[in-house]
């Protein structure tokens, strides 16, 4: 018996040659013979007598066959490979009952040779799978490109299983799976061989109602070993006109979410045996895995050059922030700014403007690049109308009408802008939906928090709205607190928010007990307060913060 594969250990199915090497079994029939005086002899499928003394068949016996002999085939599954031939017992050389047993150790010598063949085919078709799998695995490591993956799979399945054509179809990486109506119908070629492309660009199915890619992708093994004689074959003609006649499919599945098939074609009828079914379904696990650790990996690739990109773009914006805090006599300053993304939508500004100190504090709806770009654009925008305005609510207007004009009806800003007299300590400021900042005053009760009223429309959703500019009298010692709502909206693990009053509980209490605390010891005062209450909980939303104190001896007013 021959146990060495070929061609990748496929077994090759058709003579016992491919097994017979040694000729024992056609020495055990020439010991028989000589014994029982009863010829019995091993054949091929073609029925040639393999003769011990030559098994490599350069030496043959054509002999036909007398009549009246005992023919037994030797099988590996339905198939006929070799047989073993008991010949008539001429002349009454043999009594009837010796005959008898003659016939039963020929029947015995061709049932041991099909379960001999039997197991090697198996052992081959097992050593394939293995070197089928081996070939596939290192895919898994070596996460190349899905069409490589493919193309290799289809390549050793056609190899391993002796068929001559095939092709695998993925569906889209979105695909919503095997529930989903009609999903075979978005099957898309990712490889093929043996093929004609008149075949792969029919858009009628191989099979009725798509039955085949519906079995398939639900993980069946399907097989037909004639297509043009198939009921549910839907393209008989086509099959004949491409030349196919047998077929074998199933799905490539991966964590039990069908991902395409794969469609393998023999060009001539064909059973195909459990082993073989087993094996194409290995293949195709192996595939499906293959393919999804490239997929995945691309999508690695994409997303470390996409938060790269979002790094690049966060530290763009955070030199967008004021790097130098303005220095104006009699005005102290401070800022925070914690974006919860690497591209925030909250935005601060202080900066000088013909002799004024002019404050901005801002939040764009939405987080992420489109919020970036927009907060970027309307501090410029602003800062640019600035210069040319003192009117408060003029520039807001026009910086809305610029807002409006570039984006959505689902991008807005909210927007508080103030502009101090560094002399006078007048404020003017103007609202556009946003947090009203907080004014800190000591009068001869204590230290007391006054809001700043005002209100306004946010930016970007209506042109030529009107915004209204207010304003108030600043004192030596007050403190301005001015923030978006990610200090008052931050969350703790009981989901309580910090909200406003634990926000003037804090700044009091705090300048109760250090009245001349400066505005940066506000601000740190403020985001421990915060950091004490969330805890460990992550950061929901954006944290800005602008604290201002006009400095010099508190007032009693």
């Amino acid at each position: 018996m021959n146990d060495t594969p070929t061609d990748l250990g496929r077994p090759k199915g058709h003579s016992l040659r491919d097994y017979w090497t040694t000729g024992t079994i056609s020495s055990l029939c020439e010991s028989l013979t000589e014994l029982g005086h009863i010829r019995i002899e091993l054949r091929d499928e073609r029925r040639i007598v393999l003769d011990a003394s030559s098994f490599d068949a350069r030496q043959v016996s054509a002999d036909p066959i007398p009549d009246g002999a005992v023919v037994v085939p030797i099988t590996i599954g339905d198939e006929s490979i070799g047989y073993v031939v008991v010949y008539p017992n001429t002349d009454r050389i043999q009594s009837d009952e010796a005959y008898g047993l003659i016939k039963r150790i020929g029947e015995l010598i061709a049932m041991t040779a099909s379960e001999m063949c039997s197991d090697v085919s198996e052992l081959r078709l097992h050593i394939s799978e293995i070197a089928v799998l081996y070939k596939l695995s290192s895919l898994l490591v070596q996460g190349g490109r899905v069409n490589d993956t493919l193309e290799l799979a289809l390549e050793l399945a056609l190899e391993v299983l002796g068929l001559d054509a095939g092709a695998i179809m993925l569906l889209p990486e979105d695909s919503p799976g095997i529930g989903h109506r009609e999903i075979e119908n978005e099957l898309r070629r990712s490889a093929s061989t043996g093929l004609s492309e008149g075949w792969l660009g029919n858009p009628t199915p191989l099979s009725k109602d798509r039955v085949f890619d519906r079995q398939s992708l639900a993980g069946e093994v399907v097989t037909s070993c004639n297509l043009p004689d198939d009921p549910r074959v839907l393209v008989p003609d086509e099959c004949r006109a491409e030349g196919l006649i047998a077929f074998m499919g199933t799905g490539l599945v991966f964590n039990e979410r069908p991902i395409g098939v794969i469609r393998l074609y023999a060009k001539s009828a064909r059973e195909f045996s459990l082993a073989e079914r087993r094996l194409v379904r290995s293949v195709a696990e192996s595939a499906a895995a293959a393919v999804e650790q490239a997929r995945l990996l691309k999508f690695q690739a994409r997303e470390r050059r996409m938060h790269r990109s979002l790094r690049i773009a966060g530290e763009v914006q955070k030199r967008m922030l004021p790097e130098i805090i303005p220095q104006f006599e009699g005005i102290e300053l401070a800022a925070g700014y914690r974006p919860s993304q690497e591209i925030g939508g909250d935005f601060y500004d202080l900066f000088a403007v013909r002799g004024q100190l002019g404050i901005l504090v801002g939040d764009v709806v939405g987080k992420g690049v489109v919020a970036g770009l927009l907060m970027s654009a309307v501090r410029a925008t602003l800062r640019a109308y600035s210069e040319i305005s003192d009117d408060l609510s003029q520039v807001m207007i026009r910086t809305n009408d610029a807002v409006c004009r570039d984006t959505t009806v689902s991008e807005f800003i909210t927007i508080w802008y103030a502009m101090i007299e560094p002399e006078s300590l007048l404020m003017r400021y103007v609202v556009a939906g946003h947090e009203q900042p907080m004014l800190v005053r000591k009068d001869r009760d204590g230290w007391k928090i006054h809001i700043l009223e005002g209100a306004g429309l946010v930016v970007g959703v209506i042109a030529g709205e009107l915004y209204t500019m207010y304003t108030v009298q600043l004192h030596p010692g007050d403190f301005l607190v001015a923030y978006t709502d990610g200090i008052t909206d931050a969350v703790n693990f009981d989901l309580e928010r910090f909200r406003k009053p634990r926000l003037e509980a804090s700044i009091l209490e705090y300048l109760d007990e250090f009245p001349d605390a400066s505005a940066d010891d506000v601000l740190k005062r403020i985001f421990w307060s915060m950091r004490q209450f969330v805890g460990l909980q992550n950061q929901a939303d954006d944290e800005t913060l602008v604290v201002v104190k006009i400095k010099g001896v508190a007032q009693v007013l």
